[in-house]
């Protein structure tokens, strides 16, 4: 044992540097601070009801009432307790305060796959940290895309075992993909896993052709088959979380239309305007040289240097100049927003050149591959040629939006490929083909740079394409002055120009540094052991330097605080002293449907999801756009709307008398013969007295002439999110209209303990037909794909457990033997 931690004592002082930095970069978190994380603050709002039943019965449920009027938890908080990577992630989550666990995920993950491109330890640790601090990793922590944040955690150590698995380590290489491709899928954000399935199909296409052209065919099926079967247990272990998404994934906005006319929804998928709306610029891919040349975010000027300000400065108070040029953004793409641009590192970047002139490997045509790929893909409606095919032809694309993203593709190939550049130096033995083509490496970027110092504004516009628009805007901000507007206007190109001349010369010298050290290396002026400590330091002090211009001390808050941003309102406070276990509200004092904060404290009919319901976004756009419908609103049971008091904008609050309730009975059935009909039909209706009706569920429907029970009752007796009790008595058969949400996928209908069938009305709600007499009625979520997938999950985490032991017990006999034999 003591010889294992000798050889390996290397790596445990990385991981304790590794550590270190973490500290050091989160060091508010070490002080009893917590990260503001917009989404993460959306998050909380969207599970608020399934923490409080789960803190109240010890189970979470399945289903939740908070947002939309009703949807499945799959997309939002459900714990998979049978998937062993559930563990794993929350025993990091355990070990390691938030950002750090994922951060570290970065580094470690990172640091195993140089490791295995066999760099040395050192070199390997500045590889992981150009990586890990690539800035889009960053920004998207600060943002709260905790899940996307982590799906890119494991990218480099499933590439690491793969190809450790097509070096013949087959049955170590195989358990480890297995293992990290199982929580890669738990992460449960499809689309990452997807851009990384990509570029792998890209990586055995090469393989593929190597051992065709070798006429060794076996040589590539054999681990390609070990790599298969990882696959398929990666997914099974996931089983319970693919079926349910999958399963919700057809229902919700990512799925068919059910309307073919006054709709914005595709027939399929998103909408490509909606998917394309965040494309990468052509010309905005210098930001992964130059990170501020497009303005950096979107936020404004606010130096006491920027001409903008002193320009400000001249016609209102100079301490609020500041304030208001943080209203003209410095960001000048065509995105809505963003949080930063997309830097790799100035120096990754000569690096990266360099491996494309230098390495010999195959592997750099994977890398180029999958890079140029992902840059195309990402430009989107900038080049719609390729993305248009992707998004019509290739399975699952067209449910993704926010295309730029697959640049995270791009942000691990480019270390990669640069780092296999200095390995390639270290052991060549032509120094002086290898510094020619350092030569030629420096020239290009540094040339690039030296351009954008000298001649920035002949390369680049820096005006947003809506210039004249935003001039319009000044001129109106301004009360007609034309002439002002304009000159704010240009101001504000002049500090773009400033700040991307500022962010040249920066990249310059790291490009000058890291060319220095390797004609120093070349050279043999150093070490090779100083030379990759020198790139450790170079590497992390660019992208550090970067990253805490979007992740920085400022965004971190006392946790009080942090508690303290869902206040609550007199009006909720008053609400929720209503006792009625199931009712809704429409908070008004925002966009409803784009923010989960009345979902914390009420079941609304609002929220914030980015896979709603195709129904429910139907119905939003529908019978809630332009006005809200009276009707909808009734049948959907919302019984308190807020609204923002116009003489002192608080929220003010309106009690509706006219909401259905929980359940009711419906005097007559109207059918309709599609969802087109359907949708006009609740434009404007009686819904407490009639129900509009698919016509395809009439052979669930007494249609028979039946005698209207006045005094008929059906209630509701027990709210569980995914378990409602009703009682009903009459005396004679009624359709009962219940006001929660159709799913078919999962939810059952019992009468005294019998399941029967139910139906959809009003083109959203469930109904049934209810005999005579007295009854009780359930209405139980208990989908297949979840408990029978969570099965399936089990005797998968079983199996991965003991592959991954019995890889690990043979590696260990496997180096026991060779030692004996040495």
């Amino acid at each position: 044992m003591s010889n294992w931690f000798k050889r390996n004592g290397i790596h445990f002082a990385i991981f304790g540097f590794f550590l270190a930095i973490c500290f050091v970069y989160f060091s508010p978190v070490f002080q009893g601070k917590a990260l503001f994380q917009s989404d993460v603050l959306q998050a909380q709002g969207m599970q608020k009801e399934i923490m409080d039943v789960k803190e109240q019965t010890g189970k979470a449920p399945l289903w939740t009432n908070s947002m939309f009027g009703g949807m499945p938890a799959y997309q939002i908080w459900v714990p998979y307790p049978n998937n062993i990577t559930t563990y794993v992630i929350s025993a990091l989550k355990a070990v390691f305060p938030n950002p750090v666990d994922t951060v570290l995920l970065y580094l470690m993950g990172a640091y195993f796959l140089f490791c295995v491109l066999k760099l040395n330890p050192w070199l390997a640790a500045a590889g992981a940290i150009a990586y890990s601090f690539s800035s889009y990793n960053f920004i998207i922590i600060d943002a709260g895309h905790a899940n996307q944040a982590l799906a890119i955690a494991f990218f480099a150590p499933i590439v690491a075992s793969i190809l450790l698995t097509l070096r013949g380590k087959y049955l170590l290489g195989s358990a480890l993909t297995a293992l990290f491709l199982a929580m890669e899928i738990r992460c449960n954000h499809i689309q990452m896993t997807y851009y990384l399935m990509l570029a792998i199909f890209i990586l055995v296409g090469i393989e593929l052709y190597h051992a065709i052209k070798a006429k060794n065919l076996s040589a590539f099926l054999k681990p390609v088959g070990y790599l298969a079967l990882s696959t398929l247990l990666a997914v099974a272990v996931n089983a319970a979380m693919l079926w349910t998404s999958y399963e919700y994934g057809n229902e919700s906005i990512r799925g068919k239309s059910n309307l073919t006319q006054h709709t914005t929804q595709p027939s399929n998928g998103l909408d490509k305007e909606y998917a394309y709306q965040y494309s990468q610029g052509v010309a905005e891919c210098l930001t992964f040289l130059v990170p501020n040349i497009y303005g950096g975010n979107s936020s404004g000027p606010k130096d006491a240097d920027s001409k903008v300000v002193k320009l400000l400065s001249e016609k209102v108070d100079p301490t609020q100049a500041a304030g208001v040029a943080q209203q003209f953004p410095l960001y000048w793409g065509d995105k809505p927003i963003i949080g930063g641009p997309w830097y790799f590192g100035a120096a990754i970047c000569f690096l990266f050149v360099l491996g494309l002139l230098i390495v010999k490997s195959r592997l750099k045509w994977w890398l180029l591959g999958a890079t140029l790929l992902s840059i195309f893909l990402s430009f989107g409606r900038n080049l719609p040629f390729l993305s248009d095919l992707f998004f019509h032809y290739f399975p699952l694309y067209n449910k993704f939006r926010t295309v730029e993203s697959i640049l995270v593709v791009a942000a691990l190939c480019f270390p990669v490929l640069g780092f296999m550049a200095i390995q390639e130096i270290i052991t060549a033995t032509d120094k002086a083909f290898v510094l020619s083509r350092v030569k030629i490496a420096f020239y290009i970027t540094g040339g690039l740079t030296l351009l954008m110092i000298v001649l920035p504004d002949a390369l680049l516009s820096f005006k947003a394409d809506n210039h004249q628009e935003f001039v319009g805007q000044l001129t109106q901000m301004t009360g007609g002055d034309n002439s002002f507007a304009n000159a704010i206007a240009n101001a504000l190109v002049q500090d773009r120009v400033s700040i991307a001349r500022a962010d040249a010369i920066r990249s310059f010298i790291f490009i000058a540094l890291a060319f220095g050290l390797l004609w120093a290396l070349i050279k043999q002026k150093i070490n090779v052991t100083v030379a990759s400590l020198a790139f450790l330091l170079i590497t992390l002090v660019d992208m550090w330097g970067v990253d805490k211009r979007y992740l920085k001390d400022e965004n971190f808050v006392a946790k009080e605080d942090l508690k303290g941003q869902f206040r609550e309102r007199e009006v909720d406070t008053f609400i929720k002293r209503d006792t009625d276990p199931d009712f809704r509200v429409l908070d008004m004092t925002g966009n409803p449907f784009t923010n989960a904060y009345t979902s914390y404290f009420h079941k609304s009919i609002g929220g914030y999801h980015a896979a709603k319901l195709k129904r429910y976004q139907e119905l939003i756009e529908n019978q809630f756009t332009k006005s809200m419908n009276q009707d909808v609103l009734d049948m959907l049971n919302t019984k308190y709307i807020i609204t923002t008091d116009e003489k002192n904008q608080s929220a003010k609050m309106s009690a509706n008398v006219t909401a259905c309730g929980h359940a009711w009975f419906v005097k007559s059935i109207k059918y309709a013969k599609n969802a087109d009909e359907e949708m006009l039909a609740i434009s404007s209706f009686d819904p407490k007295n009639e129900a509009i009706v698919d016509e395809s569920y009439k052979n669930l429907i007494d249609n028979k002439p039946r005698s209207i029970d006045q005094a008929a009752t059906i209630k509701l007796v027990s709210y569980n999110p995914d378990h409602l009790v009703y009682e009903s008595g009459s005396q004679s058969n009624q359709t009962a209209v219940f006001s929660e949400i159709y799913y078919d996928k999962g939810w059952k209908m019992l009468i005294d303990g019998v399941e029967k069938p139910y139906f959809r009305a009003d083109y959203v709600l469930r109904a049934a037909e209810i005999p005579v007499g007295n009854h009780k009625i359930e209405f139980v979520f208990h989908p297949t794909s979840y408990y029978t997938g969570e099965g399936i999950s089990l005797a998968s985490s079983i199996l991965l457990v003991l592959v991954l032991g019995g890889a690990v017990y043979a590696e260990n006999k496997k180096g026991t033997t060779l030692q004996k034999k040495a």
